[in-house]
């Protein structure tokens, strides 16, 4: 972007809840059924069909705004949004308004350091978070000007997360977006698959002179599903807008959506207006109260946070916050770690192998964890006899490893039946050390003379006499005490 020019980012992103039926009707909330047949007379929204609110979906909204620490409205109230469109059959969507259920908080995310210098952490503002019923799915590659409409999704909950125009980058972007990303996942209120379009964004971007109060002509783009997406797209926009004002053009607000192929935001429609969507208040809806109480069990029902949990980590591993974040990609492979460190005793060398081994493994088979079948209490035992020096790392990762996955019962057990036990005996070790100085007295010359870096090498030939089952560190002291006496 042109010297003297900011962006000012602003993302809605809309979050699919974990809830077992719709929002306002019994039918399932599931992805991958066979098309429409997941719909009922409310969600297609046929006449007299009336609406239940699923109490599921506000807990779950309750549960987000205190992690936000947000203010939980304890009055709130539905609205009919209405537009015309083929996936939603009713002709409007009920969504929350003026009030949302969840109104301000605070997501900490990394400040860019390109365009903020060191100023440390960036606490960007939520707007509101709302409740809101989802639309059908239209598919339009069927060709010969043919489109299906599949209306499973319509009346799924959705949380519409709306983020104040904070973020000054497409790093922020993405970074804001992958840390609500986390939230909502580890919360588990959603699965987060953005493939699937659980959790999906549309992003507000204008330019404007750097240091101006006001803001930049917004330009929306819509339906962004991925991270790499998000970054890609706005880096576009802002670029685009920024060449319009030094030609002297102004921007036009307007809908734009991103072309992967072709790398480029396209002109979409003309941005509506609120009054283009004709809102009023939703006559077969009672206004949304929240106890106190209810509001006070969502602020109790918290667990860790994902900020808080990737600081413990950094605090027990000693890690970097970005190999931290390879730990937490999911809560099933940040519980896995957690056992781990747990059963071991070993933080550090848990997270090795979690980001090593297991990883590796996981990539090389196509599986997730569950799909492993690797108990995380197995390999905390095997972590823990590395560390006590009762099996050598190289056996551990080569033999022992690979015998846990294939469920050949507990580490210790493996380790003994195998016969890879380490050498315990301090005399038995003692004697190989004295063995090979003597069988090597001008290299143990050679030390004693200052060339220290040497006995790397006599530290080698106690392992190679040992056969594998010498303790590097154990044969290491050794050496030293032999080398000290004589």
């Amino acid at each position: 972007m042109q010297p003297g020019l900011e962006a000012i980012i602003g993302l809605e992103v809309h979050v699919q809840l974990r809830t077992r039926t719709k929002l306002f009707c019994a039918c399932r909330n599931a992805y991958g059924a066979p098309p429409n047949s997941l719909t009922c007379p409310v969600c297609l929204g046929l006449p007299g069909a009336l609406p239940a609110l699923n109490g599921e979906a506000v807990r779950m909204a309750l549960l987000l705004g205190a992690a936000l620490e947000a203010r939980i409205q304890p009055l709130s109230t539905f609205y009919r949004k209405q537009y015309v469109y083929p996936d939603l059959p009713k002709g409007y969507q009920i969504t929350q308004g003026p009030v949302a259920l969840v109104e301000g908080g605070i997501l900490e995310i990394p400040g860019d350091p390109a365009v903020r210098g060191a100023e440390g952490p960036l606490r960007a503002r939520i707007e509101r978070a709302h409740l809101e019923e989802d639309a059908g799915k239209s598919s339009h590659d069927q060709g010969e000007a043919i489109s299906l409409v599949d209306l499973n999704r319509a009346g799924v909950p959705l949380l519409e997360i709306v983020g104040a125009p904070d973020l000054r980058s497409p790093q922020e972007a993405s970074d804001y977006l992958k840390a609500l990303h986390r939230l909502v996942v580890f919360l588990g209120i959603c699965d987060g698959n953005l493939e699937e379009g659980s959790f999906r964004c549309d992003a507000n971007v204008s330019v404007r002179p750097a240091g101006a109060a006001a803001f930049g002509t917004r330009v929306e783009i819509k339906n962004l599903n991925s991270f790499r997406f998000v970054k890609q797209a706005l880096a576009f926009e802002i670029g685009r807008q920024a060449a319009a004002l030094a030609r002297g053009e102004a921007v036009v607000q307007e809908t734009r959506g991103w072309d992967a192929a072709a790398g480029a935001t396209r002109a979409q429609r003309t941005k509506e207006a609120a009054m283009d969507y004709r809102f009023f208040p939703e006559p077969d809806l009672p206004p949304l109260a929240v106890a106190p109480e209810e509001a006070a069990a969502a602020r109790a029902a918290l667990p860790e946070l994902p900020e808080a949990r990737i600081r413990r980590y950094q605090g027990e591993t000693g890690l970097s916050r970005e190999e931290v974040l390879t730990l937490m990609q999911s809560p099933a492979f940040a519980d896995c770690f957690e056992a781990v460190a747990r059963t071991s005793g070993q933080p550090r060398a848990a997270a090795t192998w979690m980001l090593g081994d297991v990883s590796r493994v996981l990539n090389g088979r196509g599986l997730d964890l569950a799909g492993l079948g690797l108990a995380p209490e197995s390999l905390g035992e095997l972590v823990r006899l590395v560390a006590e020096g009762k099996v050598g790392l190289g056996a551990a990762r080569e033999v022992v490893f690979p015998a846990l996955l294939a469920g050949e019962g507990p580490a210790g057990e493996i380790v003994a039946r195998k016969g890879l036990a380490l050498e315990a005996d301090p005399g038995a070790l003692a004697a190989q050390v004295e063995a090979v100085l003597a069988a090597h007295p001008d290299v143990v010359a050679q030390v004693r003379g200052g060339r220290t870096s040497l006995k790397g090498f006599l530290v080698g030939q106690v392992l190679k006499a040992g056969g594998g089952k010498l303790d590097p560190k154990a044969v290491t002291r050794a050496l030293d005490e032999v080398l000290a006496k004589s």
